[in-house]
């Protein structure tokens, strides 16, 4: 996503100002793009463009990850402190119901958006929050080790890394399909993302808690699943089909847990489609 990044200034009800980047770019209906635990708005370059020629985009670096400053001290990082965090964002960007896709943790935060009539529409690509407490565990056991071995490994030897599929697949195999496809400069960015995210340790305190089993009535939602998601494993998207049963569940062939770079055009068609 070229265009540049900007931060809004934003206090939710009864809390201090918080600062949230993100970069906007197209004309049209606007749609609200979220990233994964550890991650940044970069997540989503891969179908910015192919979203734009027909809407106006928004990607979003959630507190405390990318280049939004962690909450201030006191303000928690659960569900409904974020998602009411995004609904301010939301109104402070002139976004009225936008359309929204979120990715991972994004998902989440989007269905609950979603659950509360916030959005228009909800794409959750492998959503958080469907998980058996086995499942959680190892998968929150997976991100602490990728976020240990982010902080252990000098700067120099990621970017040596980098330069070779071998050596991308060795830093990202876990969230993609297809780690070779990322360029070594994206690998290099979202390793340092997710070193410094400030954000990291307290929402997956926060995460122990979830379970969504609330229901998204009234709004058009697909959950979409990537069939070779190592992290999120695809059988808890039938979960989520159970839990919001008007919602349409799509599984995304040869995706891993971040589709966004596996397949953008399959991934771009799921959202365009769902905000149709």
């Amino acid at each position: 996503m070229t265009a540049s990044l900007s931060f809004a200034h934003v206090t939710p009800p009864g809390g201090p100002e918080c600062t949230v980047a993100y970069q906007r770019k197209g004309s049209g209906p606007p749609i609200v793009l979220l990233h994964g635990i550890g991650h940044h708005l970069q997540a989503w370059e891969p179908v910015c463009d192919i979203l734009a020629a027909s809407h106006e985009v928004i990607a979003l670096d959630l507190p405390g990850f990318g280049a939004s400053p962690a909450l201030p001290p006191g303000m928690a990082y659960d569900l409904g402190s974020v998602s009411s965090l995004l609904a301010v964002t939301f109104t402070a960007l002139g976004l009225d119901r936008p359309h929204i896709a979120g990715n991972s943790l994004g998902g989440l935060l989007a269905l609950e958006l979603g659950r509360v009539k916030r959005v228009r529409s909800v794409t959750a690509l492998s959503p958080g929050g469907f998980w058996t407490q086995a499942e959680r565990r190892y998968a929150f056991g997976v991100l602490r080790g990728m976020r240990a071995g982010a902080k252990l490994l000098p700067r120099p030897a990621v970017g040596l890394l980098a330069r070779s599929a071998a050596g991308r697949a060795s830093l990202t195999s876990t969230i993609y399909a297809h780690p070779g496809r990322r360029s070594a400069a994206a690998v290099v960015a979202e390793t340092e993302a997710l070193r410094a995210a400030a954000g990291f340790a307290p929402s997956l305190a926060a995460g122990r808690a979830v379970l969504f089993t609330d229901d998204v009535p009234d709004i058009p939602v697909t959950v979409a699943w990537g069939d070779r998601d190592r992290l999120l494993l695809r059988r808890q998207g039938v979960r989520a089909k159970y839990a919001i049963p008007g919602a349409r569940l799509v599984r995304l062939p040869g995706c891993g847990h971040v589709p966004m770079n596996d397949d953008p055009a399959l991934v771009a068609r799921v959202v365009l489609d769902t905000a149709r």
